[in-house]
């Protein structure tokens, strides 16, 4: 699931980047990790009253909070992906997760 989904995430990133001329060297995809952990904190500040607010409403911040929490998902991801990063597997082995079992019919 999470390979299926970093191929969503860099068709996007790829189609983005292109259209603006960025390119994407290794110390990109840390910083994109960097500069979405500060936008998901100024998101999270706001909400919490820890922020200006700047005219949005409480819905609009928590919809800002989604946002930015699934843009720095979605660069982990691509971070990942870059360093060959098995994350489902690093995930299992550092949280102690089982492996899924298939449901039972």
């Amino acid at each position: 699931m999470l390979r299926r989904l970093a191929h969503q995430f860099e068709i996007s990133s790829a189609a983005h980047v292109a259209a603006n001329g960025i390119e994407r060297d290794a110390d990109w995809f840390l910083l994109k990790l960097q500069e979405e952990m500060g936008e998901l904190t100024q998101a999270w500040n706001r909400l919490t009253g820890r922020g200006r607010a700047k005219g949005r409403s409480p819905d609009e911040m928590r919809r800002d909070l989604a946002d930015e929490t699934a843009d720095l998902l979605g660069h982990l991801l691509l971070f990942a992906r870059r360093n060959d990063i098995d994350l489902a597997a690093a995930i299992e082995r550092k949280w102690l997760f089982q492996p899924a079992e298939a449901p039972k019919s």
